[in-house]
């Protein structure tokens, strides 16, 4: 933002920016967007760049696209790192949490506290960054099973995520990605988890993974993530796209804090699949033999 904009265009900046980044954290390109959102793809530009004096309604159906609240596109300093947590956290506690919650912040001594049992391994990374690859590589190796979100989910309701992203968009592909999790993790079974690379994109679910898995990063360089997922042929949401390269390197630089929150990272750029695998165990061995042992013991 210039040094010399007025309030109103520092304003329109910041809101442009926030779109910006929210649309690179769902992973969606502004032609995806502006069609889910029934807006140009010009007028998203302009708004992504401070140039659109967006209305509110306007506005609220850019977020509804993207499955965000209202409130996270619009310029405000929250208080705390984990405010989106606690404020989705809060919109589905009881009274009774609430009031628990009340007597924490306020410095009481009431409140119980949750104990996360150890779930095993968690894989997080953009798309074409092995996770599913190596996923299955390291579960064979240590003897856990191996589980892939995506399909949980896509087992559970009877369809694709393209299908459940196409009827319910992705606020409801990310409520059925929360609830897939919560059954997982009540199978009480150590595991070795690969999840989808937008993950980090919803609170609550994001920080269920890290309280409940060690949690590793698998990184690579842009064109190695565009190559592999070529390879798959899968491209979605860039399909056509000729600034695909452009939109995943804002993906990328968008989700990279919150991948960076994870336990440790694997860098797999230049690596044949089996030396990432290797480094991948050498990632996990430190924690193996304690973690596990403390959920056979609870």
């Amino acid at each position: 933002m210039s040094e010399t904009s007025d309030p109103e265009t520092g304003f329109l900046e910041q809101l442009g920016q926030r779109v910006r980044t929210m649309r690179a954290l769902r992973g969606m390109s502004r032609k995806v967007l502006a069609k889910v959102s029934g807006i140009s793809e010009r007028y998203i530009a302009q708004l992504e760049s401070g140039k659109g004096n967006v209305s509110i309604v306007l506005l609220r159906r850019v977020s509804n696209a993207m499955g965000a609240h209202l409130e996270d596109l619009i310029p405000s300093t929250e208080p705390v790192p984990d405010w989106a947590v606690i404020r989705d956290l809060v919109r589905k506690a009881t009274s009774a949490q609430i009031a628990q919650a009340k007597d924490v912040l306020a410095g009481g001594s009431t409140a119980a506290h949750r104990k996360m049992s150890f779930s095993g391994i968690a894989l997080i990374g953009l798309r074409g960054a092995g996770k599913s690859t190596l996923g299955k590589m390291l579960a064979k190796k240590i003897g856990w099973s191996f589980v892939e979100l995506n399909k949980e989910i896509e087992a559970q309701n009877g369809l694709s995520v393209a299908e459940i992203i196409a009827l319910y968009g992705q606020e409801g592909f990310r409520r059925m990605e929360q609830a897939a999790l919560g059954q997982l993790l009540a199978r009480k079974e150590l595991m070795v988890l690969a999840t989808g690379g937008g993950i980090v994109s919803e609170p609550l679910t994001f920080d269920l993974i890290l309280s409940s898995f060690y949690t590793i990063w698998l990184k690579a360089k842009p064109e190695e993530h565009m190559a592999r997922v070529r390879g798959q042929g899968d491209l979605r949401p860039m399909a056509d796209d000729r600034s695909a390269m452009a939109e995943l390197r804002t993906i990328l630089v968008s989700r990279e804090p919150l991948y960076a929150r994870a336990s440790a990272v694997v860098d797999t750029a230049g690596l044949n699949v089996n030396d990432a695998a290797s480094r991948l165990v050498d990632a996990v061995a430190p924690v193996l033999h304690d973690e596990a042992r403390m959920f056979a013991r609870g």
